[in-house]
């Protein structure tokens, strides 16, 4: 199944705004819904084109991001539009398919071409589209599998990030070095300068948190809230660690 993308010229972000309705949630108490930033509401306004949230892990940052990608019409599992290389049913209905059904979403316009990646499901989707040979572009099929986990990502987004979408990430830094998530920038900002391209990303990665043009929200209990990279935890850990890296192990193994 081709691609068959909808151009637009109004620039990203086509994504304005998610919220959860109350009156969709029907057990409080179930799963994803017992998050305690779900737990008095939830509303998230988009006005960057690129969004990155951090937290720790156990926030929910995944689960948020699969129902946002489950909103725009993507698999939980990862992949693109048309793409179910695996059946995740069940999980839809525990996970971020529960949330996306309760969630609603404000757009414009409505562009929901793109790509949602999950680190754990990156060669199996590759793998299919090897096998499949579907989505052609210019020349051969690709051949994302003879490449490292980080090349091939890098190649997998280059080659569809220039296409006019929206683009889900949930910890892009599982498959790329430090080199490698350097690489991930210049495409970050290749996508960012082609004003058609919306990114909304989950990391630990402080290098990626840096990006310059991107809005940097935290997720805690209490909800998302605007924040610096050097008042993140990720940031303030790994300061204390190239200050002194043979006494931060020593400490930590101690306590």
């Amino acid at each position: 199944m081709a691609w068959k993308a909808r151009t637009v010229k109004l620039p990203a972000p086509y994504l304005k705004r998610v919220w959860l309705e109350p009156e969709r949630v029907s057990e409080k108490e179930a799963y994803p819904f017992c998050l305690p930033f779900l737990r008095d509401g939830f509303e998230l306004d988009f006005d960057h084109a690129i969004t990155i949230i951090v937290g720790e892990n156990g926030t929910g940052k995944s689960t948020l991001l699969e129902g946002i990608a489950a909103l725009a019409g993507y698999d939980e599992a990862g992949g693109g539009k048309g793409y179910r290389p695996i059946d995740h049913s069940q999980a839809l209905e525990k996970m971020g398919g529960a949330l996306s059904k309760a969630l609603r979403a404000s757009w414009l316009p409505k562009i929901t071409n793109g790509w949602f990646f999950r680190a754990e499901s990156f060669f199996t989707v590759a793998r299919y589209l090897d096998e499949a040979a579907r989505e052609p572009l210019s020349g051969p099929p690709p051949d994302f599998l003879s490449h490292s986990h980080g090349e091939g990502f890098l190649r997998f987004f280059q080659e569809r990030c220039q296409r006019q979408g929206i683009f889900i990430f949930d910890e892009p830094e599982s498959a790329l070095s430090p080199s490698r998530q350097i690489e991930f920038l210049k495409l970050l900002r290749a996508m960012e300068r082609s004003g058609i391209c919306q990114v909304i990303m989950a990391t630990h990665a402080p290098l990626l948190m840096a990006y310059p043009k991107a809005r940097l929200l935290e997720l805690t209990p209490a909800g998302l809230a605007p924040v610096r990279v050097r008042d993140t935890e990720h940031f303030r850990t790994l300061r204390e660690f190239w200050r002194d890296p043979d006494g931060f192990v020593e400490e930590v193994l101690g306590e």
